[in-house]
């Protein structure tokens, strides 16, 4: 039995599958308590879809794909804040029409050269075949994040909470919005590899609702979703050998179902101790006859 459980650990791209997925998940979950906290998950949704067409141009140059990605991810989130900015189109309206056009040119952009890229790799990853270079781009990438992230968390906290009071205390408030844009981007970009862009705001946004629901102290919540993610990408990598499916989907499957579980039994927050508190609210409440 306990052959048969380790048989996943003998192979070096089960291995390398495994600790990749773990940075990767480590890198969302400690971004997307932030991504929660200033309530961006549309926007890492458009993130993740936006950056479709900068891959594809990179495939047809012969350019690093985690290049092409990152400009079209900022060049996304830089046509988001223009068309907010200048008209009076709301916010989650031009998140829809910009990333629904990126994600439109990269889609044609795959299927007018179909033989120099792969639509279902961009789509869903590929981690099992990823190549040495881009590994080595996975790594620059989530190691940057992490340091910016390390350095700049209490300025992003303040921002993400009350940007009139970081600006009232004289944070850079317009530079820390492009910075978490600009992290958000390059995460995207690391994390398109492992689960593709279909899947990659699932990984920017679960862990940190379900940490969301678990405290209420940000740092807490940093942790705990920096650990979900860390502990869920190791164990659906895992079990995606056993299941013989998608990586990234045994990923997001996972983190779904333990996010369905702190929904219902959260001890403060679950729907079932929020049933409990209103009972015993009415209850007390109740008129004495």
């Amino acid at each position: 039995m306990i052959d048969f459980l380790t048989t996943p650990l003998h192979y070096d791209y089960m291995l390398r599958a495994i600790w990749i997925s773990a940075l990767i998940g480590g890198v969302c979950g400690f971004l997307s308590a932030f991504v929660t906290l200033k309530g961006w998950s549309l926007m890492g949704d458009a993130l993740s879809h936006a950056v479709v067409p900068g891959v594809a141009l990179a495939y047809l140059l012969g350019m690093p794909f985690a290049l092409g990605a990152f400009i079209s991810g900022i060049l996304a989130a830089g046509a988001m804040g223009f068309i907010k900015n200048q008209t009076r189109i709301r916010e989650d309206a031009s998140i829809g029409i910009v990333f629904t056009t990126f994600f439109a040119a990269g889609v044609l952009l795959i299927t007018l050269f179909p033989a120099k890229v792969d639509l279902k790799t961009i789509l869903f990853g590929n981690l099992l075949g990823i190549a040495d270079g881009d590994v080595m781009q996975v790594l620059i990438i989530s190691a940057v994040t992490l340091l910016v992230l390390g350095i700049k968390w209490r300025d992003l906290m303040l921002f993400c909470f009350d940007p009139m009071q970081a600006r009232a205390l004289g944070l850079p408030v317009v530079r820390l919005h492009y910075l978490l844009l600009a992290l958000l981007a390059a995460t995207s970009v690391a994390a398109l590899q492992t689960v593709g862009a279909c899947l990659v705001v699932a990984m920017l946004v679960t862990p940190g609702v379900t940490a969301y629901l678990l405290t209420e102290r940000f740092g807490v919540m940093v942790i705990v979703s920096a650990l979900m993610g860390l502990a869920t990408s190791i164990v659906g990598a895992y079990l995606s050998y056993f299941f013989n499916g998608s990586t990234g989907g045994c990923i997001v499957t996972l983190q779904t179902l333990i996010f369905i579980a702190v929904f219902l039994w959260a001890p403060k927050h679950g729907i079932l101790a929020e049933r409990q508190r209103l009972k015993n609210l009415t209850k007390n409440n109740a008129p004495i006859v």
